[in-house]
């Protein structure tokens, strides 16, 4: 009976062993996927990101091109 009760533990230890293993290496993939996904979607943002720069500093130089021929029409009205 001591025989049989030590193998079943002998044979718990190792399936515990195996599935911790298993969990492990299922642990580690998903960490890998996922530190793909987000470089990937680094580098997708970091090439849109000049396009998107150029766009608001052309946006803000028209602003500026509009206030500043606002700001000189108010200068020749005050001369005037």
């Amino acid at each position: 009976m001591k025989k049989i009760l030590l193998s079943f533990a002998a044979l718990s230890l190792v399936a515990s062993v195996y599935s911790c293993r298993e969990t492990e290496k299922k642990a580690d993939d998903a960490a890998e996927d996922a530190v793909e996904e987000v470089m990937e979607e680094t580098e997708d943002d970091a090439d849109a990101a000049p396009a998107s720069l150029k766009e608001a500093a052309e946006k803000d130089a028209e602003d500026t091109g509009g206030e500043m021929d606002d700001a000189k029409d108010d200068d020749a009205d005050a001369m005037n």
